[in-house]
């Protein structure tokens, strides 16, 4: 494989493990927020936010860590036929089946980004008592979907190589 490949690989892979790993954070987070949550219920300031942010923080933890989970090869597969096959095999299927995901991402990730732009052009709100401004988690879904995507072509390129007989 080309040496530019091959380093899209890895600075990807790169970035994806860091926003991963980052990511398994925002669980903390969350779990402060639902603790908060349950105090202030039996104070006499509760929060009308602890429910929507803990809600915004569950967003970005599954999205952000969406591209890391591909990556580590810990998503479902329907396994029927697949473990049978060679390692060579399972890279042709693997190369033309990525194709279903680009598109699906693709589309994904434009119809984010229109309603990003609208969410910021007509400052979006929440229809809650809080009423936060939305395009901030619509801005974490975007670089989450782009984040996929651009993992995705990079197990395309993995692929590529098994098939030639080279590793990335």
């Amino acid at each position: 494989m080309p040496e530019a490949v091959k380093t899209y690989v890895r600075v990807v892979e790169t970035v994806n493990r860091g926003v991963g790993r980052f990511a398994m954070y925002i669980l903390y987070v969350m779990m402060a927020i639902l603790a908060w949550s349950t105090i202030s219920k039996i104070t006499p300031w509760p929060s009308i936010w602890t429910l929507e942010m803990a809600q915004f923080a569950m967003v970005a933890y599954f999205m952000l860590g969406g591209p890391y989970s591909l990556q580590l090869d810990s998503n479902v597969r329907m396994d029927l036929l697949y473990h049978r096959w060679s390692p060579r095999t399972r890279a042709w299927v693997d190369a033309f089946s990525i194709f279903a995901l680009l598109f699906y991402l693709g589309v994904l990730l434009y119809g984010a980004v229109e309603s990003t732009v609208y969410s910021i052009e007509y400052a979006e709100r929440s229809p809650t008592a809080w009423r936060p401004y939305l395009w901030p988690i619509k801005v974490i879904m975007c670089v989450a979907v782009l984040l996929m995507l651009l993992q995705a072509i990079a197990f395309f390129f993995r692929d590529l190589a098994k098939i030639r007989g080279e590793e990335i």
